[in-house]
């Protein structure tokens, strides 16, 4: 598959991430993508009461030849409606979450490119458990992580090292033919589970990590792993 002329879709939820985000933006318009592929941002405001808005605003209008669509939630929501929005406004080849922290280095796109485009898959994970240098900010959600990757593998015959990633990165027409009913961040497992089912072997591919503290705006709790869990089992279950 030649990817001259494709372009990748970024959704980026938005909840009060003023301290990071207006950086996170700007590394991603600067990015060039392999083989000159194009991209388009698709940024989703879950309701933020902060300067978020005010940023996003300030930073599109800085940069009128980059396509950004923009939605926003009148009602916080959770990440997996934010997503869910994103994607009725995806148009490119291919669509990759991002979190609009700095956890993340949207330079990892390209290496995750090269295995949909090249290799042709349909799925491509980054594993932040493949790279042995980066470092991890909770041992509970280190340790989460992998208990969550564990059953996806058990319950789906995978063989993920980091289930719980933000960096999926999807074939459009895939992603979109996925029924998707997330509101909160169970949109990983549900999405792994769903994809799964269908019979794809799921590629991971080390990638960048710079965690933040809880102090610093990390969101997730721990309950959000026992619901992932949860959302595992009741997908193998569900015919």
């Amino acid at each position: 598959m030649d990817p001259l002329h494709k372009i990748l879709s970024i959704i980026i939820p938005v909840y009060n991430e003023e301290a990071t985000l207006e950086q996170l933006l700007e590394k991603i318009i600067r990015l060039e993508l392999i083989n000159g592929m194009g991209k388009e941002l698709i940024i989703v405001n879950d309701a933020s009461t902060d300067r978020s808005e005010e940023i996003i605003r300030q930073t599109v209008a800085r940069h009128p030849n980059t396509i950004v669509k923009y939605a926003r939630h009148d009602v916080n929501s959770g990440k997996g409606r934010a997503i869910r929005t994103g994607i009725e406004y995806v148009t490119g080849d291919y669509v990759v979450i991002q979190d609009a922290d700095l956890e993340y280095d949207p330079q990892d796109f390209n290496l995750l490119l090269t295995y949909l485009t090249i290799r042709e898959k349909k799925v491509v994970y980054g594993s932040r458990f493949l790279d042995r240098e980066n470092k991890h900010s909770y041992r509970r959600f280190y340790l989460g992580g992998r208990l969550v990757s564990l059953f996806a593998n058990l319950l789906y015959g995978q063989r993920l090292t980091d289930e719980p990633t933000c960096y999926k990165m999807f074939d459009t027409a895939l992603l979109k033919s996925i029924p998707l009913q997330c509101s909160g961040f169970e949109f990983c497992p549900e999405v792994t589970a769903k994809v799964a089912k269908r019979g794809y072997k799921i590629v991971e591919l080390p990638i960048r990590y710079y965690p933040r503290s809880i102090r610093e705006g990390k969101k997730i709790k721990w309950h959000d792993g026992v619901e992932a869990l949860w959302v595992l089992i009741k997908y193998k279950l569900i015919k």
